[in-house]
């Protein structure tokens, strides 16, 4: 996963967090950095969200996009049948 640049002290907020004890003694033990594990893990989880609600907020576009190419094609189709005979 790409890691962002480290942020700057000043921009970081503590927080309290309950993990199970087993797996974090193991991540420790594995020399993984729980906050930068946490914060990478955040991220994906707020990434995908994001990206969940896109696509919600986006589905009846989507769909009617997709009804179009199915009935009329997607520009530029007509070239690709053309040429592939």
């Amino acid at each position: 996963m790409n890691r962002p640049e480290r942020i700057s002290r000043g921009n970081r907020r503590p927080v309290n967090l309950t993990a199970d004890k087993s797996l974090v003694e193991e991540a420790k033990s594995l020399g993984l950095n729980l906050s930068q594990t946490f914060e990478d893990g955040l991220r994906l989880a707020v990434k995908r969200e994001k990206e969940r609600i896109w696509l919600e907020e986006n589905r009846e576009a989507i769909e009617s996009y997709n009804h179009y190419a199915d009935k009329h094609g997607t520009i530029g189709s007509h070239l690709w049948r053309r040429n592939s005979t």
